[in-house]
């Protein structure tokens, strides 16, 4: 019996990565279907944290709900929000991710 869960442990963990959450990782999400509108999510500021507003996931066959959480700030960068965007009648999905903040100006440089 011992020797079956252990023959099948690799099996499960390999279908886990296989199912559809992970495989669509890093690939585009495009739907035709808009997602609903976003749900309010009042929240109080907490010094040195960001706020990831929540958003509709595509499961394959439905929207889900996931709820907003607090990421650990990070200096000289912002945090752009998962979101859905309409072009040319289909919805995209863009994952949320840091993005680097513009260097400000400075005049004294050559």
């Amino acid at each position: 019996m011992k020797t079956l869960h252990k023959a099948s442990l690799p099996i499960i963990i390999a279908a886990a990565f296989l199912s559809p959450r992970f495989a669509s990782a890093g690939a585009d999400i495009v739907v035709d279907t808009p997602p609903p509108a976003p749900r309010v999510e009042n929240v109080p500021h907490r010094d040195g944290y960001v706020w990831a507003p929540g958003y509709w996931e595509w499961t394959g066959h439905f929207y889900h709900w996931v709820s907003g959480s607090y990421l650990y700030e990070r200096r000289g960068y912002h945090w752009v929000a998962n979101h859905w965007e309409q072009t040319d009648g289909q919805w995209h999905y863009t994952q949320g991710h840091w993005q680097q903040l513009a260097a400000p100006y400075n005049a004294r440089t050559p």
